[in-house]
């Protein structure tokens, strides 16, 4: 779905990040949900440099995305995106079972996988050579990797973590582009092959465009 300037669904987003940031800004998993379950959205941009401060009150923490419509108001990427799952059959399924495995993959994913590929991202990115960085590194490394065995063999053969694409497999494959900077998928077939086929579908494609269309290639000035 375009971003419609009627719908009543709103997503704050960031006016501007850091070249490596482009297409990461967590804003392109909301904007993913939506897409997959036909909802148009129109987006409110932020300053990135000179965040407002009445921002807080909306989204404790000053991050995006936040959501709105209506009285809905929410903060979390991961919360946001089963509040849009909840609408959605394609996200989530209407039979118990099939729900609750999608429901346990999605906090998997923000739980058991996310914050282990974050800390790896954030020695690469933000403490490249420094020595504590230099020392945490390998034994990161294995932990990440036994990690990603023990998902890979949760999925075995299938091609979605359940069989078919839901929630889970939205924030799974999200939480893997963490390592994008990194060949460490590449030890797991199969898992690369799930991200791969995450990633080609067309709702990822359109709202990762919808992002990089709006985020500007120069940084702001503060006000």
């Amino acid at each position: 779905m375009p971003v419609i300037a009627e719908s009543p669904v709103e997503i704050v987003t960031l006016d501007w990040v850091p070249d490596f940031a482009r297409g990461h800004v967590r804003d392109f998993r909301v904007r993913w949900a939506l897409e997959e379950a036909g909802i148009g959205y129109r987006t409110a941009p932020i300053s990135t440099v000179d965040r407002p401060a009445d921002y807080f009150a909306e989204q404790p923490f000053g991050q995006v995305p936040a959501y709105r419509e209506g009285a809905v108001r929410m903060f979390e990427s991961g919360a946001i995106v089963l509040h849009i799952a909840e609408r959605s059959e394609v996200l989530l399924p209407r039979d118990a079972v099939g729900r609750a495995r999608a429901l346990s993959w999605a906090v998997a994913a923000l739980n058991s996988v996310e914050p282990m590929l974050m800390e790896l991202a954030t020695v690469d990115r933000f403490a490249q050579g420094e020595a504590w960085a230099q020392l945490r590194r390998p034994g990161l490394v294995a932990d990440v990797d036994t990690r990603l065995g023990h998902l890979a063999a949760a999925l075995g053969t299938r091609e979605y973590l359940e069989g078919r694409f839901t929630a889970g497999d939205l924030l799974m494959a999200s939480a893997l582009r963490m390592l994008d900077h990194t060949d460490m998928l590449a030890a797991h077939p199969a898992l690369a092959a799930y991200q791969r086929r995450c990633l080609a579908r067309p709702a990822f494609v359109a709202a990762i465009a919808a992002q990089l269309e709006e985020l500007r290639t120069e940084m702001p000035e503060p006000a």
